[in-house]
């Protein structure tokens, strides 16, 4: 749902940086003899030569459309160079073009606030060095202006059949503008210098958008592409608005946008100027209603965040037409390939920034092939996150079972999961979020979730104690590992043995909660157990038998006690039991060891 938010000043400059067909940059910079041909990246299906992931500027000349397929693009254009998109797991992936748009992240945010919104996108807040350089140094004052400055687009210039370029350095240099242009103007000197500075460090183009908030300077960045910066005075608002589709706008792309033209007529955003506040209000909410009113006038007072790095992590594919899955054992096979590359992405998270995930969210779409008319949404599921591959895989197909029960109708879910036919699975994806920076002093802790994912196979049970208590470490957001506890493993409650490309944006996943009476249970956060099963009771650790750890540089030390063990394995008799004690401290320890 949007919020609205009042603009804290009509003064901010805020850039909005959107990377020249991206994907197809960074092959060309892999492949420099395909740099001024005409290229295209497609997806790993071969299926009609791939569908077209990215066009490039040159093909697009020939009429080459994403919405093309390999096939149909080489008839459009016989030249045309295709590159397939990495491929791992058997989906595309994207680790190269996430890595290519963080090179262009570290080199903006050295000199304003960043605010990374995708793989090529990037918010910039301008407005403290655009103070700085109208005080010191304003644009009226310089002796010459670069050629990349004065191939801005200034919106709502009368250039009168004048030179275009001699019009935009007069608008920059005039002495009489208002105090926001010139701050405008400042932005859009520092924006150019920033975008130069990006082609030189990595060899890819932007464009940008240079507005007072973030709403118009999206709409702005894509006016004029490639290797262009479009400026938005506040006098030209209105005019840039008018005539804007409604659909075009941020949040009005689904159902919002729709009943906006369904219900009240609105084709653009000019359109709602004739609604009140109250009448907006009246048929969407308080919050909502004063938004689109808002959005009408072009203001918008979200703030740019700061924000380096992905607010969340998720793996997913589509499957479309014949590919549809209509077995739990295909579900599965998918949902284990995608967890394996969910896992990693977490663990490369933690290894470079330090940063760890609460919340597992699965999502998914499908549909009855018996039922044409049915329009119920597959329900997305959270729960706790508990890491290690194996858990992790275990508690998404969990996910999936409580997701198929809800679609299918709970009575009725464990007939049909057995059965071919009644439910098609067309995109899986899972997804990692509620991401922390861990506390200082647990090192060691990072050290182990290394260890741990490469020993998973081959130590289970000891993994599945230290996995448990580093995971608690995550929930309670505290600084020590003492009186860490343990919570059965999470089991499948199906005896079935027979997977969605959900798109990442920087968004937290809105899954449901499970309730009490699905597969497991799940506790509110600040008292918050891992998931377990009740059918498994007999193995928990409670709450009396905690396990100690304390982190040090040489790994992770823990004090597993005698009556610790009596815990884990009641049923043995004491001679038996005091050499499995010593058997499982051996391989507990021996995680540490390695480093």
């Amino acid at each position: 749902m949007p919020v609205a938010r009042p603009e804290s000043s009509d003064s901010r400059v805020i850039a909005h940086v959107d990377m020249d067909c991206f994907y197809v940059q960074v092959e060309q910079r892999k492949q420099p003899t395909l740099r001024g041909l005409p290229t295209a990246v497609v997806q790993y299906n071969s299926w009609k030569g791939g569908g077209l992931i990215a066009v490039g500027y040159e093909a697009r000349k020939y009429g080459v459309k994403r919405s093309m397929r390999g096939d149909e693009a080489k008839k459009v254009c016989p030249d045309i160079h295709l590159v397939q998109v990495p491929v791992s797991r058997g989906k595309a992936d994207l680790t190269v073009y996430r890595d290519a748009g963080s090179e262009v992240v570290s080199i903006l945010s050295k000199k304003v606030r960043c605010e990374r919104a995708s793989i090529d996108e990037v918010y910039l807040d301008l407005t403290e060095a655009a103070e700085k350089m109208l005080a010191e140094n304003p644009p009226e004052s310089l002796e010459a202006i670069s050629e990349e400055v004065l191939k801005s687009h200034v919106l709502g210039l009368h250039l009168d059949g004048a030179n275009d370029r001699d019009c935009v350095k007069k608008w920059f240099c005039t002495n009489n503008s208002v105090r926001r242009d010139k701050l405008l103007a400042c932005g859009a000197l520092i924006v150019a210098e920033l975008r130069l500075e990006v082609l030189k460090e990595t060899e890819f183009t932007c464009s940008a958008g240079i507005a007072h908030n973030k709403m118009l300077a999206k709409l702005a960045s894509g006016m004029n592409k490639p290797a262009q910066q479009t400026i938005v005075p506040f006098s030209s608002v209105n005019k840039l608005l008018e005539s804007l589709p409604i659909k075009k706008m941020k949040q009005l792309g689904g159902k919002l946008g729709t009943s906006l033209q369904v219900d009240l007529c609105v084709n653009t955003v000019g359109d709602l100027l004739q609604f009140s506040e109250e009448k907006l209000q009246e048929r969407y909410g308080i919050n909502t209603g004063t938004w689109l009113w808002n959005v009408a006038r072009g203001i918008c007072g979200d703030e740019v965040k700061g924000r380096l790095l992905p607010q969340s992590h998720g793996s997913g594919k589509t499957f479309p037409g014949a590919q549809a899955l209509k077995t739990v054992y295909s579900v599965q096979k998918w949902l284990n390939e995608l967890c394996e590359e969910l896992c990693e992405r977490l663990l490369r998270d933690l290894e470079q920034n330090k940063r760890i995930a609460r919340t597992l969210t699965l999502h998914a779409s499908a549909y009855k092939p018996n039922d044409s008319e049915s329009l119920k949404k597959f329900p997305s599921k959270s729960c706790p996150l508990r890491n290690g591959i194996a858990k992790m895989q275990e508690d998404a197909l969990n996910l999936f079972h409580a997701g198929l029960r809800e679609y299918l109708g709970v009575y009725h879910a464990r007939m049909k999961e057995s059965k071919q036919h009644e439910w098609a699975i067309t995109g899986l994806s899972v997804s990692a979020s509620k991401i922390v920076v861990i506390p200082s002093g647990t090192h060691s802790i990072m050290k182990y979730f290394h260890n741990q994912n490469q020993t998973c196979t081959t130590t289970r049970e000891s993994n599945d104690i230290c996995t448990q208590g580093a995971a608690s470490l995550s929930s309670s957001g505290t600084g020590s590992c003492t009186g860490l506890h343990l919570a059965e493993p999470l089991n499948d409650a199906h005896e079935d043995e027979t997977k969605v490309d959900h798109a990442m944006s920087g968004s937290e996943p809105d899954g449901d909660e499970i309730e009490a009476d699905d597969l497991y249970m799940t506790k509110v956060a600040g008292n918050q157990d891992l998931p377990f099963s009740r059918t498994e009771q007999k193995l928990r650790l409670t709450d009396e038998t905690p396990i100690s750890c304390s982190a040090s540089e040489n790994g992770l030390g823990s004090n597993l006690t005698q009556s610790t063990m009596d815990n884990l394995q009641p049923g043995l008799k004491p001679e038996k039991q005091k050499r499995k004690f010593q058997k499982d401290k051996v391989a507990f320890f021996s995680w540490s060891s390695v480093y």
